[in-house]
C-alpha cells in the first residue's frame, strides 16, 4: 500500500481504451519484427518465368526440380517438364508475353532439353516474343544456335557427350560456352552439382536485375566466346 492508504493500479484496473492501445502496439510491433516479417519478391522476380527442361525418360534430370523449388523460393515463378514440350510451352510463354503477365523469359534445359533450347527460342522470336536468358546443361547432338537469347550459356563437359553450341551466320545475341571437363561432374550429374545450380540460379538472378532497367538492343552478329575453364562454374568466395 502506498503512504496514503490507496493502492497502486494494476494491470486489471486500466481502462478497456488503454488495454486496446497497448494491444494495438504489440501486434504492430511483431509486425513489424525482422524475423517474422517476409519480403515480397520484386516486381521483376514475379514477372519473370523460367522454364526448366528435363531430357529424356524424366528421371536423369532431377536436379532442375531443385533449382526450380530454389527459384520459386525466391518469388520466382517457374515451370519444369520434360524437353518434348518445348513447342507448347513457347505458345504458353509466348501468350502471357503478349497478354502482359510475363515480362522476362529465362530457358533452362539439360541434356536433350538443352538441345532443344534453341528450337525453343527460335519459335519465340518468331513469335515475336524476347528470351531474355537461356542455359544449357551438357548440349548433346550438335546444337546449332540460328536465332539468340539476348544471353546464351552452355556449360557442357568437353570431354564427354556434350558439345559446344555452335552460332550460324548472323546469330544476334551473347553465346558463351564453358567447359568444366575436370570438374568432376558428368553428363547425368551435372544439372546436380551444387556449384552447377548456384552458377545457374546466379545467372537467373542477374538476368532479372538487367531487366529492371531500360532494355537494351540486342547485340550484333559476334563471333562466340572461347570456352571457359572449370574454374569458371564456381562462384568466387568472400
Amino acid at each position: 500500500m502506498r503512504p496514503n492508504g490507496r493502492h497502486t493500479a494494476g494491470a486489471s484496473q486500466l481502462s478497456p481504451l488503454r488495454m486496446w492501445a497497448i494491444c494495438l502496439l504489440l501486434l504492430s510491433a511483431a509486425a513489424m519484427s525482422p524475423t517474422t516479417a517476409k519480403a515480397a519478391p520484386s516486381q521483376a522476380a514475379a514477372t519473370t518465368h523460367v522454364y526448366l527442361l528435363r531430357g529424356v525418360l524424366n528421371i536423369f534430370s532431377l536436379g532442375l526440380d531443385t533449382i526450380g523449388a530454389r527459384l520459386e523460393a525466391q518469388g520466382i515463378p517457374v515451370t519444369v517438364a520434360n524437353f518434348v514440350s518445348w513447342s507448347s510451352l513457347a505458345d504458353e510463354a509466348a501468350a502471357n508475353y503478349k497478354a502482359g503477365r510475363v515480362k522476362t523469359i529465362v530457358l533452362v534445359g539439360h541434356s536433350s532439353g538443352a538441345t532443344a533450347l534453341p528450337d525453343m527460342i527460335a519459335k519465340l522470336n518468331q513469335l515475336g516474343v524476347p528470351v531474355k536468358l537461356a542455359i544449357g546443361l551438357d548440349s548433346v547432338f550438335k546444337t546449332r544456335l540460328s536465332t539468340g537469347a539476348e544471353r546464351y550459356i552452355n556449360i557442357y563437359i568437353g570431354d564427354g557427350p556434350g558439345e559446344p553450341v555452335r552460332a550460324a551466320n548472323g546469330l544476334r545475341g551473347k553465346l558463351d560456352n564453358v567447359d568444366v571437363r575436370g570438374s568432376g561432374v558428368g553428363h547425368i550429374t551435372i544439372d546436380k552439382n551444387e556449384a552447377i545450380q548456384r552458377r545457374v540460379i546466379a545467372e537467373i538472378d542477374a538476368a532479372i536485375a538487367r531487366s529492371r532497367g531500360p532494355a537494351g538492343p540486342v547485340a550484333e552478329p559476334r563471333a562466340p566466346r572461347a570456352a571457359h575453364s572449370a574454374a569458371a562454374v564456381a562462384p568466387a568466395r568472400n
